[in-house]
């Protein structure tokens, strides 16, 4: 693939002029800085640069838990990437946020992301990095650092796509906000910040845990823990608290908060303990309770996931409640009556496949179908399911799981994995739902129009896209084990 430097990719930013590069008929601009990332503060302004910026590489990634791949890591790591048709004006913009459970991902992970929405679209791609683990996601305000960091880089990164993306050929005006997992919970947490507001026209939520956003309360005391596991990896019992988080390195930093992620499930069973803080300013409320209330930006939204979510987390992703100590925490406010009627839709559990989806129904699903059901009362709500796999994914005991709809949304089906997944079968369909996928994505962003067979979603009729071999809508599905889930009571 021929790759061009040239001045025809020279585009002017707030900040100072950055030069991409061109390739495959597509334009690039890749690690372009858009706040600066102290340690443990809000993101800042980048200094001005008077010199044209090189934007041919990607800038390096947050310090991460378990990096997937071998790529330069850095905590001055805000950069955002761009990718454009030549010649475009005015064109809608997507702006993708990465999931990784807010401890690993990055805007490079997956090769040529968003360029067949480009193509498609057109459209202009944009995706960025933010810091995550520890220098993200954990409150230590306690000790007298800001909150909510990485979530202040989403922030700071939509505004300079807000005031930056005109020049690079798309429209301010109309942006759509897509994520999945982690990505997803950023998105309905987003749609709860005041700072957000009119910074996206339209929103896309793939398999979030919209729930997974916890009071100050409970984030306090997990900022405290790490700092006990922290003296623990450093061996350092003297320095004082403050001090200390900001003294050791970022590896100790990553090290620390790998313990901690492996603990958590156990400790406080049904939570993730990287995560948004409602600390009462920046994230005045739970998004869930913000859509009910009618206080999330009314913004229309697509909403949704996979049908068997939990299966993808076992092993070293084992995160969610699958075990009975986990289940019987998480049932800890509920009471025995509507207990033993969700015990009943999952046949008594917690036999590896009804554990599974009890876990991934009380992460995504039933949180997913919550949010639906407030933000439909002021915005137009779009809901999905994924049903899509391959034969080889279903002998895996996998199934369409969390995060698989991502091959078909950025067509990766002819990578090698995907071919690895399809190799006994159902490649040809997964690459079929795919293209009806990105057509009902690209129409949404464009005009919020995914397609005339795609009804609303409310309350009284609860229509469901279940995205198949052969689409098709149906009216609340599983619908007792979504009765059976209104008496659950959270325990936290």
């Amino acid at each position: 693939m021929s790759i061009t430097l040239s001045a025809s990719v020279e585009v002017s930013t707030n900040a100072g002029p950055v030069r991409g590069i061109e390739s495959g008929g597509l334009r690039h601009w890749r690690g372009i800085p858009y706040a600066t990332a102290p340690r443990f503060r809000a993101p800042g302004m980048v200094e001005r640069w008077d010199e044209v910026r090189d934007a041919s590489k990607f800038g390096p990634v947050s310090p991460q838990v378990t990096p997937m791949t071998r790529v330069p890591m850095d905590e001055e790591c805000l950069s955002v990437n761009v990718i454009a048709p030549a010649d475009a004006a005015g064109l809608p913009v997507m702006v993708f946020i990465h999931g990784g459970a807010y401890t690993t991902g990055s805007s490079r992970e997956i090769p040529h992301l968003g360029e067949a929405l480009v193509r498609q679209g057109p459209v202009v791609f944009v995706n960025f990095n933010y810091r995550l683990g520890a220098l993200g996601y954990l409150d230590f305000s306690r000790y007298g650092f800001d909150s909510n960091l990485g979530l202040r880089d989403q922030v700071a990164a939509l505004e300079w796509i807000r005031d930056n993306i005109r020049n690079f050929g798309g429209d301010p005006d109309n942006v759509t906000v897509f994520g999945e997992s982690a990505g997803g919970n950023a998105i309905t947490t987003l749609l709860a910040v005041p700072a957000a507001k009119g910074l996206f026209a339209r929103a896309i939520v793939e398999s979030a845990a919209p729930e997974a956003v916890y009071p100050s309360s409970l984030t306090e005391q997990w900022g405290a823990d790490f700092v006990e596991i922290l003296r623990e990896v450093s061996k350092d019992q003297t320095t004082s608290d403050a001090d200390l988080l900001l003294r050791v390195s970022a590896p100790t930093l990553v090290k620390a908060a790998s313990l901690m992620r492996q603990r958590t499930p156990d400790a406080v069973p049904g939570t993730i303990a990287f995560c948004p803080v409602i600390d009462g300013d920046y994230l005045p409320e739970r998004p869930v309770d913000a859509a009910a209330a009618g206080r999330s930006h009314p913004v229309p939204l697509i909403i949704g996931t996979n049908a068997r979510e939990g299966t993808l987390f076992r092993g070293q992703l084992d995160l969610l409640a699958t075990t009975r100590p986990r289940i019987r925490a998480v049932f800890a406010k509920t009471e025995r009556e509507a207990r033993n009627a969700l015990y009943a839709e999952y046949r008594a559990l917690p036999p590896r496949r009804s554990a599974a989806q009890f876990g991934g129904d009380y992460s995504f699903w039933y949180p997913s179908i919550r949010f639906a059901e407030g933000h439909s009362q002021h915005a137009p709500v779009q809901f999905y399911r994924f049903d899509v796999s391959t034969r080889a994914l279903k002998y895996a005991g996998l199934e369409a799981t969390h995060g698989i709809e991502l091959f078909a949304v950025f067509d990766l089906t002819d990578t090698a994995l995907a071919r690895a997944a399809g190799v006994l079968g159902g490649r040809t369909a997964f690459k079929r739902a795919g293209e009806r996928m990105r057509q009902r994505w690209l129409g949404f962003a464009r005009s919020g129009d995914a397609g005339d067979d795609w009804v609303t979603y409310s309350a009284d009729r609860r229509a469901t896209l279940i995205i198949a071999e052969h689409d098709r809508v149906e009216l609340d599905p599983h619908r007792t084990r979504r009765i059976a889930w209104q008496a659950f009571v959270p325990h936290l």
